[in-house]
């Protein structure tokens, strides 16, 4: 474990972002840290096959996962 120096500005979108996602803001900075390695070292990937393929690694089938109420609505604040 170690300190990671980040500016304000991207602290409160790493807050932001870990409200949305219902992640702490460790968790929401590790997995945009550990994101941004996978891209970096698979540049043709996209987004989705880069989370399908640690889904599977993780032992997870994402055909399988199915939404069971059907779309998900977003209301606006």
């Amino acid at each position: 474990m170690g300190i990671v120096n980040i500016d304000d500005e991207l602290h409160d979108q790493i807050r932001k972002a870990s409200t949305v996602s219902c992640r702490s803001i460790n968790a929401q900075a590790a997995f945009w840290i550990r994101l941004g390695m996978l891209c970096e070292m698979n540049p043709t990937s996209s987004f989705n096959e880069l989370i399908e393929r640690e889904f599977r690694s993780a032992g997870l089938k994402p055909d399988k996962v199915r939404l069971a109420a059907g779309p998900l609505k977003v209301r606006r604040a």
